[in-house]
């Protein structure tokens, strides 16, 4: 039968910000507005292509159905995530502490 070895502690990794709160909260901010400017990009083109169509110059119809679907898609995926933000911000704020 062998011995009963002793629990050894767990290293824990050190988790304060290397930069401090302000940097943090700058990146999020950041990929907030990239994620606008992605989608007001998606808008503008799938506008132009509509456009073009209508003016009659070199636009195919297909491409401005898909640019005009890809610009809703775009618009629909940053409305589901920012109310998944909100709902985490919402939670949040209702942990006690």
């Amino acid at each position: 039968m062998s011995a009963i070895l002793p629990i050894q502690g767990i290293p824990l990794p050190d988790i304060r910000p290397a930069s401090g709160p302000a940097a943090s909260s700058g990146q999020f901010q950041n990929a907030l507005q990239t994620a606008v400017d992605h989608v007001e990009q998606s808008r503008a083109d799938a506008s132009q292509a509509v456009s073009q169509f209508l003016s009659g110059q070199n636009e195919e119809l297909h491409s401005a159905a898909l640019a005009t679907q890809r610009a809703e898609l775009s618009a629909e995926l940053f409305l589901q995530v920012r109310n998944k933000i909100v709902q985490a911000y919402q939670e949040i704020m209702r942990m006690q502490m």
